[in-house]
């Protein structure tokens, strides 16, 4: 690791105090509400004497956990809701477009979740139902197109766990046969069709919910009635909270978090880890010593204006516009080179009504780390293409040096990355990136003649990057305009805030705070995202006694919803008489008011 001695010094006191939290339990509600195994789901279940048990689940959800419920209740008649859906064929067929050709990328699917099963297969169901006169149950995803039912049950998965059932071939696709087929290609198809199905059909039925089903850990369901868990997201949605971070290794990926957020030392490095992506983090739900997991889209779908605030959500609807990730190249190599495209790109050639424009706070860095941005002045566009269609296919090196700015990065440095301006992070730092949500959306332009973690070419999207670049965007626009842009604000007893960006092209605004005592914060205009970017430890506490006060430690974010309204944030703990910072992220008024 090329990094000075002081700067290792550093990192060496943080892998002696491992404090970063990575299960995060939220205190939702008292001992003894959940109902935990199978028999005890099954017995509750039981106890209501309801006759027709409709069990929806989400896509992934394994069919035997169902069947493990469905036998302990000795039915008279059981149905898998997947027996009606339509041939797999006509389904491919049907999403074909959606997805597209392309390895990455599709269009966000509007199919609804009836369009995947027979109509004549359900009204089979349904007649067999009302000849039924003992206990019915029918369970799957879409079991509610069934059935109202009398008693209804949701069983519901993380997006990670999703993930890894995908990568180990547990499962498949909704309505595929395609178990088998490798991870990414169902994880596009989750994601441009699966999960926006699924997530539709959750909004539309989430009243008619009598009982949420934790299927996330292997042999061991936890339940909770709706209720219960409906007041909980309430309580989430009125003071800081934290989702669930998940970790990934990358090609480029560094040795970073696996040390100072304490991992499992086996992979060969961690490059990703998705610390605030609430569409596919989740939330941990404490209820005395037991706790369920539930995807954090939830609390979104469930309390939108409480977290979001009336402006953001008139802006983006149900959807979190704000994401915060780590990217880890300490010991590891650049990222991609790459560019994002512009909103009307994005929307007509992907479905997608806003783009990622993002930035890079640099959370650490060693003595050489370097980041990419924006094009050489007197860079020939034409020239610049050719060399990347040349390099597309491995063979040809990109002159990365004859066309693309390298700038050096220390820590605390923020480069800001409207879409469009070409970028990517070099090698021995930790990149705090804060964009605009839809991430999948990279257009790779050159990957420094590497392979993947799968031993082949990464795909590179040089057509799509080509259009999307805007050559205008050379060495004097990037140190005029997108690094360390940072402007006094304001300053009080023991803290001074400044502005740090993001560009004027974007819609999410930044905030450093440098604070020895107590900082003032609202979040009257609208939810704020931030990461403690300095200092061990920090607490959050309201200035009116509406949520309790919350820790958070050193490079953990953490988010706080509207209804919060006014708080302070100083330092606690071991940090207490030394300066911490924040970096804070929101939308922007006038744009949250368009």
């Amino acid at each position: 690791m090329v990094i000075e001695t002081e700067e290792q010094g550093r990192i060496d006191k943080l892998d002696r105090i491992p404090n970063y939290e990575k299960e995060p339990v939220i205190s939702a509600g008292p001992p003894g509400s959940l109902t935990v195994g199978w028999d005890a789901v099954a017995a509750q279940l039981g106890a209501t004497g309801a006759r027709v048990i409709v069990i929806e689940a989400y896509p992934g959800v394994h069919r035997h956990d169902l069947e493990e419920i469905a036998a302990r209740l000795d039915p008279e008649l059981a149905m898998f809701s997947e027996d009606a859906l339509k041939p797999a064929k006509e389904i491919d067929q049907m999403v074909a477009d959606d997805l597209t050709d392309d390895p990455v990328f599709g269009r966000i699917s509007g199919l609804q979740l009836g369009d995947f099963f027979d109509a004549s297969a359900l009204n089979k169901i349904a007649e067999r139902i009302s000849q039924t006169h003992g206990r019915v149950i029918i369970y799957g995803p879409g079991a509610s197109l069934v059935s109202r039912g009398d008693l209804v049950v949701y069983a519901d998965l993380a997006r990670w766990e999703i993930q890894q059932r995908q990568r180990s071939f547990q499962i498949g696709n909704l309505g595929a046969e395609n178990e088998e087929q490798e991870a990414f290609l169902k994880y596009k198809r989750a994601f441009f069709v699966d999960w926006r199905v699924a997530d539709r059909h959750k909004v539309e039925m989430m009243d008619a919910i009598d009982f949420l089903l934790d299927t996330n850990e292997p042999g061991r369901p936890k339940m909770v009635d709706a209720g219960t868990a409906w007041r909980a997201l309430d309580k989430v949605a009125a003071g800081p909270f934290r989702v669930v971070p998940f970790f990934d290794p990358a090609p480029w990926g560094g040795q970073w978090m696996k040390r100072v957020c304490d991992l499992d030392p086996t992979p060969v490095n961690y490059g990703w880890c998705f610390d605030c992506v609430p569409e596919e983090n989740s939330l941990l739900l404490g209820f005395g010593t037991e706790r369920i997991e539930m995807p954090s889209i939830n609390l979104i779908f469930r309390n939108p204006r409480q977290l979001l605030g009336g402006r953001v959500f008139e802006r983006f609807g149900p959807e979190f516009p704000i994401r915060f990730d780590f990217l880890d190249t300490m010991e590891g190599g650049n990222l991609s080179l790459q560019v994002h495209p512009l909103t009307e790109y994005i929307r007509e050639h992907f479905g997608m009504p806003y783009t990622q424009d993002e930035s890079y706070y640099l959370l650490d860095a060693g003595s050489d780390a370097t980041v990419y941005l924006g094009l050489k002045t007197g860079a020939d566009p034409g020239s610049m293409a050719e060399d990347l269609r040349r390099a597309e296919d491995g063979v040809y090196h990109f002159p990365d040096e004859k066309y693309v700015n390298r700038f050096p990065a220390r820590r605390h440095d923020h480069f800001l990355i409207p879409a469009g301006t070409v970028h990517c992070s070099g090698a021995n730092s930790l990149v705090l990136e804060i964009s605009a949500t839809p991430y999948i959306f990279t257009f790779k332009l050159w990957d420094w003649d590497r392979l993947g973690l799968d031993g082949r070419p990464r795909p590179v999207h040089v057509d799509h990057g080509i259009r999307s670049i805007q050559w205008d965007r050379d060495t004097d626009f990037a140190i005029k305009q997108l690094i360390n842009q940072v402007s006094p604000i304001s300053s009080g007893d023991g803290w001074r805030r400044e502005r740090t960006g993001l560009h004027e092209a974007e819609f999410i605004e930044t905030h450093r705070d440098w604070f020895t005592g107590r900082a003032p914060h609202d979040s009257d205009l609208g939810v704020n995202v931030l990461n403690l970017v300095q200092g061990e430890e920090a607490v959050i506490e309201s200035l009116d006694g509406g949520f309790e006060p919350f820790v958070v430690h050193y490079a953990e974010t953490f988010i706080v919803p509207q209804d919060a309204g006014a708080y302070t944030i100083r330092p606690s703990g071991v940090a207490h008489g030394t300066e911490c910072a924040t970096i804070k992220a929101f939308v922007r008024n006038e744009m949250a008011a368009r």
